[in-house]
């Protein structure tokens, strides 16, 4: 028996040092039951996320484009010219011509400022798309605990119900209580399990909301956050650098910025030069003869063109300066609400605490009195739903108190 014992012991001892050790199954227990580790998952599976790499490309292309020696790619022509099909005298002409544009005088430069700002707006474009993701998981997150909650307080009253209906029928069996009684008991026991019913199936909504936003089942704990400090939230002052979406305001009014400098650099199409190299004679007693020229093509500019070009850049510029003023408007209201929003939590809750621990102990008092024969049941319900009213609001307002802090934590720009 002891030689069999002994693998097994030793089994388990190895088993507890694994999970012992770091970075093994309590780091990674813990991280599950983080936001930041589950907003990672979420992330990998963003269709707008992924679309961002894109459009980073595109930027990256647009940066190298602006620069290059040339606005435009050049072309090569070439063309033959001969009398073959007339006099055929022996005419034979070949022309090779190279063409390539030129930068207008200032174009390069704003061409290479908008490359710049398109980089940093897709930056910021994928910082605002991060906190806004993690926005719809905190509130999945909470949504998640809170139908845990309820299930766990439904459950808890059932099994109160199943027994107290167990005690009432047995004491009607015997006489103590009325028929009455056994029925208030039985009704008591199916309003508890309809609860449970709701419970469970809001707790698979919430669950399935999750999948679909992770991709993974919910963690089994789930972790509060704590509130972000001015220094690392920007609470004091909401800058544009401190905030995702302020920060991709800014980044999209300059990019409208920048596009309107290129729409006045570039009044006309670019110049095109040509590099032309003519090898011909006239007919077949002549050698051939090499010549080589140079052409220069300045397109005209249109006025109603220009207009045209520049006065769409500048509304888009136009909108670009409301819609960062209107953003940061309305961050700042909504901080000031979800400040308000976390002290009325944090009173409720204190409040919440206080009543659960009066109708504990009246409970207690209740449960006892019906024990000894002293109170009715009608007494003793109505003392237990009390209770069970105080664990609710107590359960709920420790969720309402944690989400109230992670909403303050979104609208101030901090990522969990």
């Amino acid at each position: 028996m002891t030689a069999v014992r002994w693998p097994l012991r030793l089994a388990a001892c190895l088993v507890g040092v694994l999970l012992s050790l770091p970075g093994l199954a309590a780091p990674v227990q813990a991280q599950e039951g983080s936001l930041a580790f589950w907003l990672k998952q979420a992330w990998l599976r963003n269709p707008q996320a992924k679309s961002l790499d894109s459009r980073d490309s595109e930027a990256h292309a647009a940066q190298e484009l602006a620069a290059g020696l040339t606005p435009e790619p050049g072309s090569l022509s070439v063309g033959a010219l001969n009398d073959q099909l007339n006099s055929n005298r022996g005419k034979r002409e070949v022309a090779i011509e190279l063409n390539t544009y030129l930068w207008l005088p200032g174009q390069k430069a704003a061409r290479q400022a908008e490359a710049e700002s398109r980089l940093d707006e897709v930056g910021a474009r994928r910082a605002a798309l991060r906190l806004e993701l993690a926005g719809e998981l905190r509130e999945a997150w909470w949504t998640l605990a809170a139908a845990r909650n309820t299930v766990g307080l439904a459950a808890r009253r059932l099994q109160t119900a199943r027994a107290l209906a167990s005690e009432v029928q047995r004491r009607y069996q015997a006489g103590d209580l009325s028929r009455i009684d056994a029925n208030l008991a039985q009704m008591e026991t199916q309003a508890a399990e309809a609860e449970s019913i709701d419970a469970d199936s809001a707790l698979l909504q919430a669950e399935h909301a999750f999948r679909a936003l992770t991709g993974a089942p919910a963690p089994s704990s789930i972790s509060a956050e704590q509130p972000a400090t001015p220094d690392a939230a920007g609470a004091s002052r909401l800058l544009p650098a401190t905030h995702p979406q302020l920060s991709a305001a800014a980044a999209a009014s300059r990019s409208a910025r920048a596009k309107v400098k290129v729409a006045e650099e570039s009044r006309r199409a670019a110049p095109e030069v040509s590099l032309i190299a003519l090898r011909e004679r006239a007919d077949f007693s002549e050698s051939y003869s090499d010549s080589v020229g140079i052409r220069l093509k300045i397109p005209f500019s249109s006025g109603a063109l220009v207009r045209r070009e520049s006065s769409a850049a500048q509304a888009e510029a136009d909108y670009s300066d409301a819609e960062m003023q209107r953003v940061e408007n309305r961050i700042e209201l909504d901080a000031a609400r979800a400040r308000q929003a976390l002290h009325a939590a944090e009173r409720q809750y204190a409040l919440a605490e206080q009543r659960r621990t009066l109708s504990a102990d009246s409970l207690r008092l209740a449960e006892k009195s019906f024990a000894l024969g002293e109170a009715d049941l009608a007494t003793l319900l109505r003392i237990r739903a009390a209770s069970y009213d105080a664990d609710t609001f107590l359960g709920r307002q420790r969720i309402a108190r944690a989400a109230a802090i992670s909403r303050l934590n979104q609208t101030l720009g901090v990522l969990p």
